[in-house]
């Protein structure tokens, strides 16, 4: 199907989904919630699962984030929405803002008072990001909460069941690098860093390294999908089983192991009671990840670009 431009926003959407939410959010003992355009992997483009901004707002472009507190809202978008979020939104219910010049903590330190608990999914947000949301929140005297499960998610009943797109090969000759000559030269790299392992949050990234694509974005050719790769061995491969035929593990076995998402923070959690060193972009990688590595003990190296990985083309 070629990508179209057409909206089927509906402005109405907003007033009872955000009555919704706060009775959620009220029953977590919560007075508020950050929503997020983003999804685990921090990609621009989601899968139907995870447009949670377009189901509480109705706004559906991509890039912006939602601020919900017991008496206000907000959604922040960029100049090139300015006109567009006044015909998807309901401007009575959320108030239309600019991400740029008033970003997400700003707007939280102007209108957090003191004694508010602010939820945040810790999936949605990078460690850079979690960190200036906490800063903001506390300057206001609030307190930033990690949620377990986020409370949207709980109230969105008819949610999309996450996609399950196969993984396609990408060959060789269109790759122009064998994923083994790839996965040496990051190793080196990894160990340059003083690491002993390299954290992939990216879809795009995970793609290019194993020379893979995927199907689980509609106009997106990226597997969603995390990769722990380590600087000498093999590394492993987060995916949905379901993604995965015949024809991809025969691709897969000889340069890669596979585990299940769920297997991915025990994982975190295994190298941090090693006292591993993990490379890690902090930009890029949610929170989730770098704070189960950290609380378990291991030694989180960041950086804004940990190993130069080209984008998936």
């Amino acid at each position: 199907m070629f990508q179209s431009f057409d909206t089927h926003a509906d402005p109405r959407v907003g007033a009872p989904r955000a009555a919704l939410l706060r009775a959620e959010l009220a029953r977590r003992g919560l007075t508020g919630l950050l929503v997020p355009r983003a999804d685990e992997f921090q990609a621009e483009y989601v899968p139907p699962a995870a447009e949670r901004l377009r189901w509480l707002t109705g706004f559906s472009g991509s890039a912006g984030a939602a601020i919900v507190l017991a008496a206000e809202a907000v959604i922040l978008v960029d100049g090139r929405y300015t006109l567009q979020v006044t015909v998807e939104v309901d401007t009575t219910v959320f108030t239309p803002g600019d991400i740029v010049a008033v970003p997400p903590h700003a707007w939280l330190k102007a209108h957090v008072k003191p004694g508010d608990r602010i939820g945040y999914d810790p999936w949605l947000h990078t460690l850079a990001g979690a960190r200036r949301l906490r800063t903001a929140v506390e300057a206001a005297g609030g307190e930033l909460v990690a949620v377990d499960g986020n409370p949207l998610d709980a109230v969105w009943s008819d949610r999309p069941a996450p996609p399950r797109g196969r993984l396609v090969v990408q060959p060789t000759e269109f790759a122009g690098e064998t994923a083994s000559a790839k996965l040496a030269r990051i190793g080196t790299a990894i160990e340059a860093a003083g690491a002993e392992y390299l954290l992939i949050n990216q879809p795009d990234s995970v793609a290019w390294i194993l020379n893979i694509r995927g199907r689980d974005v509609p106009h997106n050719p990226v597997p969603l999908a995390h990769a722990l790769v380590p600087k000498a061995g093999r590394p492993t491969l987060f995916v949905d089983p379901a993604k995965v035929n015949a024809a991809m593990h025969a691709h897969l076995a000889p340069i890669c192991d596979l585990a299940e998402p769920a297997g991915l923070l025990p994982a975190l959690a295994l190298l941090g009671e090693a006292k591993a060193a993990v490379l890690l972009d902090a930009a890029w990688t949610s929170e989730i990840l770098a704070r189960t590595l950290a609380e378990a003990g291991a030694t989180v190296i960041e950086a804004d670009d940990p190993v130069t990985l080209p984008k998936a083309r």
